[in-house]
């Protein structure tokens, strides 16, 4: 039996090509209860002509017009006409699979308040997927299945903006699509995060996200590296920093630059560990790199790991094991 309104906000621009199909796996679907909050985000396609020859035929498809100019207001327009028990987003290029509403509906009743109802993904492109992608597709549905996606938040986004759904109640406590921070579906997580919502396992693909060229996460300014790192230093500053606790910086690539500037900027003291024979002793942005072994004389810190290969991250987990400190309490990845 199904009982409980699901609000489906949509923000499109210019995805005329891929809407049929995003739209059709929306009518298709198991669960029947819902609404289609379509926010034209001033398209110069034939998008809202399309979108508008849908809700002609399916009055539970609505079309608005952007109040603004961007991805954060469109969310807001459609949010603000929306009246679901429940609330999720989907991406106007994607799919979703037949039965994606009604697997979290279940499983936000069963579970209650506090709870983000997640799915498992696949990547589909017509020039395939590159390995980045798939890797990041692999580590995503890894953490979903288990339902600890919050365990890693600070390596990056640990859940897919088009692929959650939560109690409007828990939306709004969480304040929604209110900020204007991007990239937005990251700083959405880091909210869930910080008002203790758990994750819902799930062992199921519930949705198809398609991968182009023009896809606005890989051309977009607001989804460029340096914003992760941005989003990353405020939420950890915020959420995990303990200011009686000496500050460590491990890694003096990009990334490491960018935290120890910004940590410089705002008056924050840290110690800056290195592990490259040839940067240790240096100063950077007048500060000296000191040898990792450094740490042990530290008591009690808390760590910023920026160091991105793989090899070597097995390595700083296990010297951090050796000294009985813990993940996401005592050190954190950000890579």
């Amino acid at each position: 039996m199904q009982n409980g309104k699901v609000s489906i906000i949509i923000p499109f621009k210019n995805t005329a090509h891929y809407l049929p199909e995003c739209l059709d796996s929306i009518v298709d679907q198991t669960y029947t209860d819902w609404e289609v909050l379509a926010v034209n985000d001033h398209s110069i396609d034939e998008s809202f002509e399309l979108l508008t020859s849908y809700s002609n035929t399916d009055e539970r498809i609505k079309v608005f017009q952007n109040k603004g100019d961007g991805i954060i207001p469109a969310l807001q327009t459609g949010y603000a006409e929306s009246h679901g028990q429940f609330v999720t987003r989907m991406d106007s290029d994607d799919i979703m699979k037949p039965n994606r509403l009604q697997v979290m509906v279940d499983s936000l009743k069963k579970n209650g308040l506090d709870h983000v109802a997640v799915g498992q993904v696949k990547y589909f492109s017509g020039r395939g997927i590159s390995n980045g992608y798939e890797r990041y597709e692999q580590w995503l549905n890894l953490l979903t299945s288990e339902g600890n996606n919050f365990d890693e938040i600070y390596k990056e986004c640990v859940i897919p903006s088009p692929c959650w759904m939560i109690h409007r109640e828990d939306f709004e406590k969480c304040k929604g699509f209110e900020p204007q921070r991007y990239p937005e579906d990251y700083d959405l997580t880091f909210r869930f995060y910080e008002y203790g919502f758990k994750i819902i396992p799930c062992n199921q693909v519930l949705h198809l996200w398609r991968d182009y060229d023009t896809r606005t996460s890989r051309t977009h300014e607001h989804y460029a590296q340096n914003y992760f790192l941005d989003i990353k230093l405020h939420y950890f500053l915020k959420l995990n920093h303990d200011n009686n606790r000496p500050l460590v910086v491990w890694g003096a690539g990009f990334k490491g630059k960018k935290i120890a500037k910004e940590l410089k900027k705002q008056g924050l003291d840290f110690v800056w560990l290195c592990d490259n024979p040839k940067k240790i002793g240096k100063k950077i942005y007048g500060k000296e790199l000191v040898h990792f072994e450094s740490l042990q004389e530290l008591k009690n810190p808390q760590s910023i790991i920026t160091v991105a290969n793989d090899d070597a991250q097995k390595e700083i987990r296990s010297y951090f094991s050796e000294m009985g400190q813990s993940s996401m309490q005592d050190y954190f990845f950000f890579c």
